[in-house]
């Protein structure tokens, strides 16, 4: 990867090797510091320009620490920064992160990886509003995305959350493509998602070991509360929904396909929805205990019970269901008839719903949810549902 990469920034086996050195920088910082303003005259010098920092710069992290000395000393990245919120077109915009996807693919050592991601400038490329209808500029913007993602350990995570402004630029930006049309964007947002969360997992193992010593980092406790209550909760949700919703349309292709002619369509949607439980499974396997602890909550009560088993049994068939033990001061309300009621219009076909259930069942190893979802089916067992349902049953009893 690193030589495709640094073949192509390079330009070819012809150009001169005097163009990898600090003196060709401080020149190449000549250029852009003459031309600050984008025009149609200066437009192609300056991505060539930005072209040649980069090459430099890959060369300066194998060869020569002065060429980040100087990155930083005149720091040079606000002018890429300032090329950028010009709005001087889709060509510009395309080739800037096509040059700083390359860039941090191909930087290996972490003091210069520090030199880059000092001065909050690539968080402010990555809120940038790119025009994400462009569909180069959203590819190259998502895998850049997923190339800082691959940057982050307990060293780095520090340069992309923003304690004064509560934020995760990286992860939360990443997060509001997850259901994008585009297949390729989802799995990198997944792929996103799950380089931070298993950051988070180490940070929280460093902070178990720190913490014996008496030196817990307060950037890393926020930094996980930021991650468990302004994101994964809402995040998950919408997840789940996402899934849900994509269960029905698959529910609908089989109950429409009677003469098998949408076979490809058919077989495309379960491939998708595999691909889903495989994502969740990759999840849970990090082990991060506050994670699991909302995604599982959130799995049985919004979309294995009350769509997949619930659509096992009929309404009369519900009431017989065991209450939970726990809503005793609600006697007269059967949660499981509430659940059913709420999600009669979401129900699917037993035969998909059985399908489903069974890759749940070989797909997911995270033992407390294969569990309860083992006893509601086998035992009637409704004791697994959330606090939140709890909190709608106690709401009902009260308004009723």
């Amino acid at each position: 990867m690193f030589g495709r990469s640094r073949s192509w920034v390079g330009g070819g086996q012809g150009k001169s090797k005097s163009i990898h050195s600090l003196d060709h920088l401080k020149y190449m910082y000549h250029v852009l510091t003459k031309n600050t303003t984008v025009t149609d005259h200066n437009r192609n010098l300056l991505v060539e320009t930005i072209r040649s920092i980069t090459e430099i710069l890959i060369w300066g992290d194998q060869n020569d620490s002065s060429v980040f000395d100087f990155f930083l000393e005149k720091n040079m990245f606000a002018f890429f920064l300032n090329i950028l919120r010009q709005k001087s077109g889709r060509y510009v915009c395309v080739q800037l992160l096509q040059t700083l996807n390359i860039l941090f693919e191909n930087i290996s050592h972490e003091t210069s990886l520090y030199y880059l991601l000092s001065n909050n400038h690539v968080n402010s490329i990555i809120v940038h509003k790119f025009d994400f209808s462009d569909e180069e500029i959203m590819a190259y913007y998502i895998s850049f995305l997923k190339t800082l993602s691959l940057k982050l350990n307990n060293h780095t995570v520090h340069f992309f959350y923003n304690e004064h402004t509560n934020d995760f630029a990286l992860y939360t930006e990443a997060i509001k493509f997850f259901n994008h049309p585009e297949s390729m964007v989802r799995i990198a947002v997944r792929t996103i998602t799950l380089n931070v969360y298993k950051d988070v997992r180490m940070c929280i193992d460093l902070w178990d070991t720190v913490f014996l010593m008496r030196k817990v980092s307060l950037d890393n406790q926020h930094m996980l509360h930021y991650i468990r209550d302004k994101t994964a909760v809402p995040y998950f949700s919408n997840l789940v929904w996402f899934i849900g919703s994509h269960v029905i349309e698959l529910d609908k292709c089989v109950q429409t396909d009677e003469e098998h002619r949408n076979r490809g369509k058919l077989s495309d949607l379960v491939a998708e929805h595999l691909d889903h439980l495989h994502y969740l499974n990759d999840i849970l396997i990090i082990n991060c205990e506050f994670l699991n602890d909302v995604l599982t909550d959130h799995l049985l009560n919004r979309l294995f019970l009350p769509l997949y088993v619930y659509s096992l049994v009929n309404h009369e068939q519900a009431k017989l269901l065991p209450l939970v033990p726990r809503h005793a001061t609600c006697p007269s309300l059967h949660l499981s008839t509430k659940l059913l009621s709420q999600t009669e219009d979401r129900k699917i076909s037993p035969q998909v719903s059985l399908y489903l259930l069974s890759q749940v069942f070989l797909i997911i190893h995270y033992q407390p949810l294969v569990h309860s979802l083992a006893d509601v089916i086998l035992n009637g067992d409704l004791s697994v549902f959330s606090a939140q349902a709890e909190q709608d049953v106690q709401k009902s009893c009260k308004h009723g």
